[in-house]
């Protein structure tokens, strides 16, 4: 049971940090977003990582789920293991992940 709550709760905090608009102040500083025409007319908006360095560093971190899903899993477990008062909060972003993976299933 202790492992899935990790894996959700992983899940969970990589999607925010990663993907969701709630926590686009988190990336602002390490990316920009550029927009594109295409042959279509439509317009496409992609991620241009910023700066050198460490800000680069963590703007390339942010723009990979795989990377920031690695980071974001020792948080996790490390919080787990050495502050046990945090496994509440791990537990509903533990729910929140699987509610999303069932969104997403059923969708």
């Amino acid at each position: 049971m202790e492992l899935l709550i990790l894996v959700l709760a992983s899940f969970r905090v990589t999607r925010l940090l990663v993907y969701d608009t709630i926590t686009d102040w988190v990336r602002r500083p390490f990316h920009k977003e550029v927009e594109q025409v295409n042959e279509d007319g439509e317009t496409e908006v992609f991620i241009e990582v910023k700066g050198k360095g460490l800000q680069r560093f963590i703007g390339e971190l942010l723009s990979c789920h795989w990377c920031t899903g690695v980071w974001a899993s020792a948080l996790v477990y490390g919080t787990f293991l050495f502050f046990p008062i945090l496994i509440p909060l791990w537990i509903i972003f533990a729910i929140s992940g699987g509610t999303a993976l069932l969104f997403k299933l059923f969708d």
